[in-house]
């Protein structure tokens, strides 16, 4: 079976034990997380959020692109969050190539670097800094309450990140 359709027939039996549930639109603790889109994070489990409590905004890495920083300003502006986690993890991705290299091999296989930055970084702290430092840069993003963690991926543990 197709994974699309797999997870199709799990969505027919999740909805008959789900039943109706009306959640607001904005979420409750106030909350968005910047965070990797590694599957390997289950931020709901770890950190014990139900649905309707928090924004996740995802991508790779969990860097500050323009995407992240136009729903952090939407999350704020039209939803009410006022605190912001950025959580990098252990073992990324990211870590693994050299941004160079693979923008040569990018041109090599299409003809052109890619417009914009791959994210790849060799110290996770320093890219948590990165990201907390860009957000804080920027004049959409309310980041008077805004803190940064690693999340390991091995046993599930968050540890903070000095800012300073």
């Amino acid at each position: 079976m197709n994974p699309v359709d797999e997870l199709l027939e799990h969505n027919r039996v999740y909805l008959q034990g789900h039943g109706h549930r009306e959640l607001p639109t904005a979420p409750s603790l106030q909350l968005a997380v910047l965070t990797c889109m590694d599957s390997r994070l289950d931020l709901f489990g770890a950190l014990g959020l139900d649905l309707g409590q928090a924004h996740l905004i995802r991508n790779a890495g969990g860097i500050a692109t323009d995407d992240a920083v136009r729903s952090l300003l939407l999350s704020q502006r039209l939803l009410g969050t006022r605190s912001i986690m950025v959580v990098h993890h252990s073992r990324c991705g990211l870590e693994a190539f050299e941004e160079d290299e693979m923008q040569a091999q990018l041109e090599a296989a299409v003809g052109r670097r890619a417009p914009f930055r791959l994210g790849a970084y060799r110290d996770v702290d320093a890219d948590v800094r990165s990201t907390v430092a860009t957000l804080r840069e920027s004049p959409f993003v309310d980041t008077s309450d805004v803190r940064g963690f690693v999340f390991n991926v091995d046993d599930g543990d968050l540890r903070e990140v000095s800012l300073d």
